[in-house]
């Protein structure tokens, strides 16, 4: 790392685009080890993590709308991963659940990147992670980020949009 004002600009600039390189590696490699994006692993984590999850218990854990959290299950659903079945507390309300091919298709899944960012964030001192909170908010703010729909899922691009390492679906 240079030490002189102007050459900064360049390492930060280095710094983000291997943050969004290590998001694109990590995306390809998902959907090579088990044909998932990354925020339909999520789903699958969190729903095999739990009995059964509501699209809106979902939309808020991820912090998506409940038309992302729509789209995801339906491709979930199409792959035979996660079922909708009507809940047993009140029919009107519809519960995602995972079969075992969705529970087999995790045991396959290479460790996600959130995952290693989280184990090593929470090793942070608090005061660590306060600072780059705030440096991180702050380079979203710079970048006019600060509306842009964005959940806990390291991921490049819209969430829900239909990829070609999705087997076509």
């Amino acid at each position: 790392m240079t030490t002189h004002p102007h050459d900064r600009t360049d390492d930060s600039l280095i710094a983000l685009r291997r943050i969004l390189r290590a998001t694109e590696l990590f995306a390809r490699d998902l959907a090579h080890a088990v044909g998932l994006t990354p925020a339909q692993l999520r789903v699958l984590q969190i729903v095999a993590g739990k009995s059964s999850a509501t699209p809106k218990s979902l939309a808020n854990q991820m912090g998506v709308s409940q038309a992302t959290v729509t789209a995801l299950v339906d491709k979930l659903v199409t792959r035979g991963l996660v079922q909708r079945v009507p809940s047993e507390q009140d029919r009107r309300q519809i519960n995602v659940v995972a079969t075992p091919e969705g529970r087999d298709r995790l045991v396959d899944a290479p460790d996600a990147l959130q995952q290693r960012y989280v184990r090593a964030f929470a090793a942070l001192a608090d005061w660590e992670q306060a600072q780059l909170v705030s440096s991180l908010e702050r380079v979203a703010d710079m970048l006019d980020a600060q509306d842009i729909d964005a959940s806990p899922v390291l991921t490049t691009g819209d969430i829900h949009a239909a990829k070609k390492t999705e087997g076509g679906a």
